[in-house]
């Protein structure tokens, strides 16, 4: 029981898109649990949604409501799982575009995230019985992550909740249990369609944006978890109207995160991340908290 209770989502709970940072991503769970997060997390600076944003100098805060369901899955005898994010967010702030400050106050749905992962080596599906004797040693796994354009979006306005186009992250990741510490990495690319609804009506496209992920985690005797998490993202340069932006990414983030049992049913996730260095100015902080409660599978 306490090697399930420690066994909490990080990232499924989280608004920050491309700039995730998600510890104990690719982990073992019995198979038919389901996994009910609710969150809520405050950014300033950049904006988390969109880090290729063409404007200047933001001052933005957002605080969204977050909602996840994720279920435990047996794929051809490999654990998987499949999880749903919807966030909700509240933005406020200015940019400037142009020479021109820009005020922006929003309500509403930001675009919602959708992903299916597979651990195809060392971590198999196991019933509840089973997961009481399973001990991880290496387990490598991938998964593609899907982000639909549903989020409030108006094609007059620079900053926005949605994006107004489709992304697909395909994802490959490593996990080392070491006694108590476990050490993680993650590799990645995030691929855009266009936005031909972008400021004014013009078109936007963006070159693919590559991400790797590095978390060093250690796991008590409790159940409780923490984690020093580091994240750099490089690429993404867009062109607007066939016009090529000077805005390459190459940008740092290093976060924490703790997770602790309340019981076997119920678990609370704090986490923050904080920009280290920003070649385009698109930095921000973030704080969050989710709460936990998973159900079936035998419970």
């Amino acid at each position: 029981m306490a090697v399930l209770a420690c066994w909490a989502l990080a990232g499924a709970a989280s608004p920050a898109g491309a700039q995730d940072i998600e510890p104990r991503a690719y982990s073992n769970a019995p198979v038919g649990v389901n996994f009910l997060i609710a969150g809520y997390a405050q950014t300033r600076g950049g904006l988390s949604f969109d880090s290729a944003l063409p404007a200047s100098n933001p001052d933005l805060t957002t605080s969204s409501a977050v909602v996840a369901y994720v279920r435990v899955l047996d794929i051809a005898g490999k654990s998987a799982k499949f999880d749903v994010v919807a966030p909700v967010t509240d933005l406020s702030g200015s940019v400037e575009f142009d020479g021109e400050q820009l005020r922006r106050d929003i309500s509403g749905l930001a675009d919602p995230k959708f992903r299916l992962s597979v651990n195809f080596l060392g971590a198999p599906a196991l019933s509840l019985k089973e997961f009481a004797g399973f001990e991880q040693d290496l387990i490598v796994g991938a998964s593609l992550q899907v982000s639909a354009p549903a989020g409030q979006y108006d094609g007059s306005r620079i900053v926005n909740l949605g994006t107004n186009r489709w992304s697909f992250k395909p994802e490959l990741g490593v996990s080392k249990a070491l006694g108590r510490l476990t050490l993680e990495g993650t590799a990645a690319v995030t691929l855009f369609t266009d936005n031909d609804d972008f400021y004014q009506g013009k078109s936007r496209s963006q070159d693919p944006l590559y991400s790797l992920q590095a978390h060093v985690i250690y796991s008590f005797r409790s159940g409780v978890w923490g984690a020093l998490d580091a994240n750099y993202f490089a690429g993404g340069r867009t062109t607007v109207d066939d016009e090529l932006r000077n805005d390459l990414q190459q940008n740092w983030r290093v976060g924490a995160t703790l997770a602790f049992p309340v019981n076997v049913r119920n678990s609370v996730k704090l986490y923050g991340s904080s920009g280290v260095s920003a070649r385009t100015g698109n930095s921000f902080d973030l704080l969050g908290i989710a709460w936990q409660y998973r159900w079936g599978g035998g419970l």
